[in-house]
């Protein structure tokens, strides 16, 4: 009958994590973190910078020329010495100024002078569609034979664009001209190209001086030039035109003024005059009460006078001084045909690109990390399970099925996966200090975790050391080592070993223990039991209590960690001792690691 020995406790092993440690982020951890999603984050940066490039190359360029004007203050003589008044009204001088500057009529002045309307050249600044972006990457890349296929799809943006700015302007209390119940296309086409101007212009206060920047981008290097020192022209002009308008104006209301005050002069001339005629110089008539004196006839007369003598002065004065009016500014520099364009801007385009991508690259990787709840690393081991990590096997390529193949170690001794295995079998070994470990069980959450191969494996290396090794195939749902080695092979010699299939005995079997084939295991001196998984419907547990240790095996980034500790549970609850965990299809490997162990375990 198959006996259990009563193992004992590893002494270091442990049962309960230290959630301390769990609060800290230690280096380890940070650079498992890196050369996990390393590559994932630098693909990101990648397409980011990629996005970036497609983004320049199928763009339009956009050129900026810039024209400066200065606002000459008009402050008065007395208020030179009050610097704080002078801030103050300078402020808003200039900030009145540059309203002036973006107003619609100085667009529309620049609009009438270089016949805008009418300028195949001024197109909008909005980029092209996505489809017309995708045309000029098949034509660069000489997958296509013209740069685009056609402008429809740069006209249906301008239209959706152009009713978008209609709407935007009827919510705001603009009244469209409307002839035959429909938009007048005229008054259409001029609202748009207003827009389009408006979307171009920029105008900013160099710093604290009376100077302003008029920055205008097109996508036409010299009409932006030509814009920018038009607008500067007509923000002058409008100047001008106000100046003169208001002194018009001034001038129309003095002569009004003046020929109303003649009158008025010459009216109460005359009454002083009849007045003298009638009464014969005499002061006043003793016998009327009523009516004026002389004296305030010829008050008025004068009074009327020196008004009129008043306006008429200040008219000639008018007169003389209006061929003389300047404008509040000046232009300073003149706007160049810009050399570079100015958008896209490359290396900052390319840079925002990469760094938009490693940043979304990192946060992704963040939210995998956090979110995985699979065994990836030795303290993930340790914290979840309570357990040690015994070995890492990595995934051996040119391989029929599986991670592995059964009988690895003897293919190849001195690989990774040998020396790892090798490892775990001296851990088991060691498990109990009075060596009686001679029953192993392998075990696993999952039926494809590779605990088959495991088996089989450490089979070869118990026989390969020379012990009489036998290797049983209690997973009856998925009895690949049976498949493998022929399910009649009962105690065939089978690579140094010998073989038990899942045909020949029962898990039941093993639990009652009443089976003439399992009287003879007495005679091995190592037996490894390839035990159901915990998804199968086997009683695993009843067997894997019969076992003098069980080592888990899990797949490294899949098996969840729900199982496994389920798994752990349920073998806590049987008492069975268990060494440690074995990972498999490990990818990220050292082999450095495995010699620094090798090496510890030598000493």
């Amino acid at each position: 009958m198959l006996e259990r020995s009563q193992v004992q406790v590893i002494p270091g092993q442990r049962f309960f994590s230290d959630s301390r440690d769990r609060d800290y982020i230690k280096f380890s951890d940070i650079k498992q973190f890196l050369w996990r999603f390393a590559p994932f984050i630098f693909s990101c940066a990648a397409i980011g910078g990629a996005l970036g490039l497609f983004y320049i190359v199928t763009g339009d360029p956009i050129y900026t020329a810039r024209t400066q004007i200065l606002i000459e203050p008009k402050i008065p003589q007395l208020l030179n010495q009050q610097s704080e008044i002078n801030l103050s009204l300078d402020t808003s001088q200039v900030e009145t100024q540059i309203a002036v500057l973006r107003s619609e009529k100085i667009a529309n002045m620049v609009i009438d002078e270089l016949d805008l309307m009418n300028n195949s050249r001024f197109t909008p600044l909005s980029g092209a569609p996505l489809s017309v972006r995708f045309e000029r990457l098949w034509y660069l890349l000489g997958l296509s034979s013209t740069p685009t296929r056609s402008t429809e799809a740069m006209e249906a943006a301008r239209r959706a664009a152009r009713e978008r700015r209609l709407r935007a302007g009827s919510e705001q209390g603009e009244r469209p001209v409307i002839k035959d119940g429909e938009i007048d296309p005229e008054f259409e086409k001029r609202r748009e190209v207003v827009w389009n101007f408006e979307d171009g212009l920029s105008v900013s206060r160099a710093g604290v001086s009376y100077a302003i920047d008029i920055w205008f981008q097109a996508r036409d290097p010299e009409l932006a030039a030509r814009i920018a020192n038009a607008t500067a022209g007509a923000f002058v002009r409008e100047q001008l035109e106000t100046r003169t308008e208001a002194a018009s104006e001034g001038l129309r209301w003095l002569e009004s003024r003046i020929q109303e005050v003649r009158g008025q002069m010459n009216h109460a001339t005359k009454m002083a005059q009849e007045f003298r005629a009638r009464h014969d110089f005499s002061i006043r008539d003793p016998q009327s009460q009523e009516g004026p004196t002389l004296e305030e006839l010829e008050v008025t007369a004068e009074t009327y006078r020196k008004m009129y003598e008043s306006l008429l002065a200040a008219f000639t004065s008018s007169v003389n001084q209006q061929p003389y009016l300047i404008a509040d500014a000046r232009v300073i520099s003149e706007a160049t045909r810009p050399l570079v364009q100015s958008h896209p801007r490359k290396t900052l385009t390319m840079a925002f690109g990469v760094t938009a991508g490693l940043l979304i690259g990192l946060g992704l990787a963040i939210a995998r990390q956090l979110t995985d709840r699979s065994l990836r690393t030795h303290r993930q081991v340790q914290d979840e399970l309570g357990l040690d990590a015994i070995a890492e096997l990595p995934v051996v390529r040119l391989r029929g099925h599986g991670f592995g193949r059964f009988l690895e170690v003897q293919r190849k001794p001195h690989s990774t996966f040998t020396r790892s295995l090798r490892e775990a079998m001296r851990t088991i070994m060691v498990a109990d200090p009075t060596g009686s470990v001679r029953v192993i069980g392998v075990v696993s959450a999952l039926p494809t975790d590779g605990k088959s191969t495991v088996a089989c494996n450490l089979a070869a290396i118990s026989a390969g050391a020379g012990k009489r090794t036998l290797l049983i195939d209690a997973d009856s749902d998925k009895p690949v080592l049976s498949r493998y080695f022929g399910k009649d092979a009962r105690r065939q010699e089978t690579g140094g070993f010998s073989f038990l299939p899942s045909s020949s005995i029962q898990v039941h079997e093993l639990i009652m223990g009443g089976s003439h084939a399992l009287t003879s295991c007495k005679d091995y001196q190592c037996i490894i039991v390839n035990l159901p998984p915990l998804t199968s419907d086997v009683p695993f547990v009843e067997a894997a209590g019969l076992v003098d240790a069980v080592v888990i095996v899990a797949e490294w980034a899949r098996t969840p960690v729900e199982m496994l500790t389920e798994l752990v549970d349920e073998l806590r609850s049987a008492k069975v001792s268990m060494p440690g965990v074995i990972m498999t299809k490990v990818r990220s490997l050292s082999s450095l690691r495995y010699r620094k162990r090798l090496f510890w375990w030598a000493r």
